[in-house]
């Protein structure tokens, strides 16, 4: 089989986006200026992004959906994007799962009151990889897939199956993490050996190495460093990607460490952070997929992030690649080292 496109897999969300006039405090009121819906969770933002980026492949979905109007809503927007949804699995046992975005207006700041729905009782049977021609698998989240994070008696869980699966068929494996309260060592460590590219950021980062990576909210390139070496011997074949606000350091199995500053983008121009990791994925997945460097990877995945905080939704800000690529080009980038 030639392997082209990527199949993105996990939890499947719709986000009920509120613009709040400030945060309040506790039974306190606050205004809500401006509501929207859009896409949410790890293989939903993804595959949106990437269909925006405009790259020629093909995509899949694959998960768990409600028999409901948000999962009905999920089909459409995919399928209108041009993203495969056979592989989309409907149940009567639990909602669409979604997410309540609370986005401060002044400063983009987000918090979120999540619904896991129908994505808690996804298991590896829901996700159809044997006839996929895609050449990467792309699942996340961790910690937020019920039936998936679940130790079994052999030491696995469903994402390490997936993932030990889909390496079988020859893709390439790709995962992201996020950032919730749970014990990322068990839940992560039984999927590092079958993953070819690990993307999180710096609290994930410390959460699953257990190890401190900034110091009065400066970030340590060393030790964003250091935290890459140690997940590539744990097992990540390829590629371990941090990214923080000021920029990102991906650090290869071969050694080398390239970092990337962040896109210099206007505060005024920022309406909501919601996703921007995911779009950071994507433009990592985009370069990953065409065969480019390293370093050019990581300039569209900063690019593809910068794009995103442009709109208070995960993905509708996300232009094409060429256009995420001129952004950072006509903004210029954060210098790290």
């Amino acid at each position: 089989m030639t392997r082209k496109g990527i199949l993105a897999a996990g939890n499947w969300i719709i986000d009920h986006v509120k613009l709040l006039d400030g945060w309040p405090h506790q039974d306190g009121l606050a205004t809500i200026t401006a509501q929207s819906d859009g896409n949410g969770g790890c293989p939903y933002n993804v595959a949106k992004d990437l269909a925006r980026l405009q790259p020629g492949m093909p995509l899949f979905a694959a998960g768990l959906l409600g028999d409901d109007v948000d999962g009905r809503a999920i089909l459409t927007d995919c399928q209108a994007h041009g993203i495969d949804t056979s592989r989309m699995t409907i149940t009567a046992a639990a909602p669409t799962s979604y997410t309540d975005v609370m986005t401060e207006a002044s400063t983009g700041r987000r918090t979120f009151f999540h619904q896991r729905g129908a994505n808690a009782l996804l298991n590896p049977e829901h996700i159809l990889l044997d006839d996929c021609p895609a050449r990467l698998f792309v699942m996340g989240y961790f910690g937020l897939l019920d039936a998936m994070d679940s130790l079994l008696p052999d030491g696995h869980n469903g994402y390490s199956k997936a993932f030990s699966r889909a390496s079988e068929l020859g893709m390439f494996t790709c995962a992201d993490l996020v950032s919730t309260p749970c014990d990322f060592p068990a839940i992560v460590n039984p999927s590092l050996p079958h993953l070819d590219i690990l993307v999180l950021n710096e609290w994930e980062a410390a959460q699953l190495t257990g190890k401190a990576n900034s110091d009065n909210d400066r970030v340590d390139l060393q030790a964003l460093e250091a935290q890459a070496h140690d997940l590539l011997a744990r097992g990540v074949r390829q590629a371990v990607a941090i990214h923080f606000s000021a920029g990102a350091v991906i650090v290869t199995a071969s050694g080398e460490c390239h970092l990337q500053g962040s896109v210099k983008i206007p505060a005024e121009r920022i309406r909501g952070a919601a996703g921007a990791g995911d779009a950071f994925f994507a433009g990592l997945l985009f370069g990953f997929h065409e065969g480019w460097s390293w370093p050019e990877c990581a300039r569209l995945a900063v690019c593809t992030a910068a794009a995103s905080l442009e709109a208070p939704t995960c993905s509708e800000a996300v232009q094409s690649w060429r256009d995420c690529l001129a952004l950072g080009d006509t903004l210029g980038f954060r210098a790290i080292k």
